[in-house]
């Protein structure tokens, strides 16, 4: 059961011409988070050419919690990321990849955890991020091993303690991370964003799938360069970061 006007949790998952893949997710959306909290699902089309906006519209007729907006034409997945967080009405975000390899049972996990981990921090819990830290992977041995270089060098210089930043699944608070210094491709950056606004992050280990449907957005080329771009300037902002404790005076 889900609560239309008031969900507690959104979950946000950006695609583009992922056609085949919208109506299975969509299932396990279903079958992980009914009657376990009220929930919606925000859609955020990016820039589609195939069929994705017509299965989508098709949805929605079976999934009344069913919300999505469309990009005219492609921004990235940051910027369809921050279309979906900004159209949530959920206090609580989870991000979901669209193309099947993240796993939405691992959700109500991450939900405990949640929970658990502000009362170890002492931090706010609208200050806590949980990270999805992917087992198994299931990608080709190229990728595997540019990930792990890719997370090895970010987490030196970051030092954001998260072995694996790329995983689409992710738990936040709306409002925290609606402050976040906007640029493209910060989705890769999360973690280290939450911890320049002073808050928590831990890493949980989530179920990695092969993809069974369509074919991947992205290779090993165009993540390295940008990545290794964005790690600049990222750094830059952790610099500048200025997190003041402020007392009340009457």
């Amino acid at each position: 059961m889900t609560d239309l006007t008031q969900p507690d949790v959104t979950v946000v998952v950006p695609v583009k011409n992922e056609e085949d893949n919208i109506l299975p997710l969509l299932a396990e959306i279903h079958a992980a988070l009914n009657g376990v909290t009220p929930f919606e699902v925000v859609y955020v089309d990016d820039g589609s050419d195939d069929r994705t906006p017509a299965v989508l519209a098709d949805a929605k007729r079976q999934y009344p919690y069913l919300r999505t907006a469309r990009h005219r034409f492609s921004c990235g997945q940051s910027q369809a990321v921050h279309t979906g967080v900004r159209m949530a009405r959920g206090t609580w975000i989870a991000t979901l990849d669209g193309d099947g390899q993240n796993d939405p049972a691992d959700i109500p996990a991450m939900l405990a955890r949640r929970d658990e981990e502000a009362t170890r921090s002492g931090k706010p819990v609208t200050m806590v991020m949980i990270a999805g830290h992917r087992q198994k992977r299931q990608d080709n041995e190229i990728r595997r091993l540019s990930s792990k270089v890719g997370n090895g060098v970010r987490a030196w210089l970051l030092k954001d303690d998260t072995p694996d930043t790329g995983c689409g699944l992710k738990l936040f608070a709306r409002d925290t991370f609606l402050r976040f210094p906007r640029f493209d491709h910060m989705h890769r950056y999360l973690p280290a964003l939450m911890l320049r606004e002073g808050g928590h992050v831990v890493s949980v280990r989530v179920n990695h799938r092969p993809r069974e449907r369509g074919t991947s957005k992205y290779g090993v080329w165009n993540r390295l360069w940008v990545s290794l771009y964005d790690l600049v300037g990222v750094m830059w902002l952790q610099r500048r970061a200025r997190n003041p404790q402020v007392e009340a005076q009457d």
